[in-house]
């Protein structure tokens, strides 16, 4: 049995997210916690976020334990691009791209790694 969790339109750029990623994949999830609350990273407080939402389904959805539990799956994916326009010299304007992410975490139990 899987649980999984959804964080959708983050406003942090997927190549920032999938570097704090990939540190917590194949974890159990207290050890992914720690890792994400030590991590001097913006994209740590997301996916910090996404984790507890995903062993709390866990627990209240699928009736698993939480201590018993790994970080099976880490999805990050783009969102929708803000397009913004930035003055420059001579009447220019060049386009600055804000990026947004997609993040899915999937928790399952120890026994059921495939």
């Amino acid at each position: 049995m899987e649980a999984t969790a959804h964080a959708r339109y983050v406003r942090i750029s997927p190549r920032k997210v999938s570097i704090v990623g990939e540190l917590i994949r194949g974890k159990d999830t207290k050890t992914a916690m720690a890792i994400l609350k030590h991590t001097p990273k913006a994209a740590s407080e997301p996916l910090l976020k996404t984790l507890g939402s995903a062993v709390a389904n866990a627990e209240n959805n699928h009736d698993m334990d939480a201590d018993n539990l790994i970080v099976s799956k880490v999805l990050i994916g783009p969102g929708p691009v803000l397009k913004r326009i930035m003055p420059r010299a001579q009447g220019r304007a060049f386009r600055i791209l804000k990026r947004t992410s997609h993040i899915t975490i999937t928790v399952c139990e120890k026994e059921q790694v495939g």
